[in-house]
């Protein structure tokens, strides 16, 4: 079993919090015991277990949940651009939209924002890092990205993880301004994203199923983004245009119920992550910061 909390340093207040994972008891079964271990091999990894979790959420019974998610996990209902009782279904509410002015965009075309809430690592340079949630821990871009080609590009450049809990809001958008190319999907199975998982096998994140857009800039050069699915994530939904131009913080798409992660990638001298963000990586320990706010600079 996995005792130890998963602590992360929230940018706002400074301080040290520990996570309140949810569904945290079925995680450490799964990943900590000998059965749990079977049967995640034998069908909690397959898309067809994500699937049947998502017509459990699409349903209207889904609504009961709700309310007690909300009170449990203190949400603030105030940033919802909808009231918490217009919801149909769990998946209206997981996916749900948020007023523009709670989450500001951090102004500038030099400054690159978070595209997602969550808890994000951020490494300036992809090949001198010592690990990723404990030392020593990487794995291969090329298999990452599926083009070994592409990868060479990015081999020095940077690297930022953002890790979405169920709790968080679970839309993504554009870190910077520029013409993003459509999605490149590839299939994989559904590993959990939750540090419990991803401390045993980094490669989870260039085994998921996932999808890769080039986002062509004036001040960041070529960059990568990818959304990365996850347990109960069977769905990565782009509500973006492809090939027209879009502004830093514009929505790019959104998840589908349960924990998944955007990676971004830029090449090498583009960008200079923020001091909080790139020691709390150093350190093997997530910030928490908000869709919209400043992670780093233009070089």
């Amino acid at each position: 079993m996995f005792d130890d909390p998963i602590q992360f340093l929230n940018r706002y207040s400074g301080k040290l919090e520990t996570e309140a994972i949810y569904g945290g008891k079925w995680l450490n079964w799964t990943y900590g015991t000998l059965l749990g271990k079977i049967s995640l091999h034998g069908f909690v990894k397959r898309v067809f277990f994500s699937r049947w979790y998502g017509r459990r959420m699409d349903h209207p019974a889904s609504r009961a949940r709700i309310k007690p998610f909300i009170e449990q996990y203190q949400l603030d209902v105030s940033e919802f651009a909808d009231a918490p009782d217009s919801f149909g279904t769990f998946n209206e509410f997981f996916f749900r939209k948020l007023k523009p002015e709670a989450r500001p965009i951090a102004a500038g075309d030099d400054l690159a924002v978070f595209p997602a809430d969550g808890r994000h690592l951020g490494f300036q340079n992809v090949a001198t890092m010592d690990g990723i949630f404990v030392k020593g821990q990487s794995f291969d871009l090329a298999d990452l990205l599926g083009d070994a080609t592409l990868a060479s590009d990015y081999q020095e450049g940077s690297m930022i993880l953002s890790r979405l809990c169920p709790v968080d809001y679970h839309r993504f958008h554009f870190p910077v301004s520029g013409k993003a190319s459509a999605a490149r999907m590839i299939n994989g199975p559904l590993y959990s994203v939750n540090p419990v998982a991803l401390k045993q096998n980094i490669r989870i994140f260039s085994e998921n199923k996932r999808a890769i857009c080039r986002i062509e800039t004036q001040r960041f050069g070529t960059v990568l983004m990818l959304e990365v699915g996850a347990t109960c994530v069977g769905t990565m939904e782009h509500t973006y245009v492809p090939g027209a131009e879009a502004s830093k913080g514009d929505e790019k798409g959104y998840f589908r119920f349960g924990g998944s992660s955007t990676i971004l990638l830029f090449e090498k001298h583009r960008i200079r992550l923020d001091e909080d963000l790139a020691a709390s990586s150093r350190k093997h320990r997530e910030l928490y910061a908000k869709m919209g706010d400043r992670m780093g600079a233009a070089i």
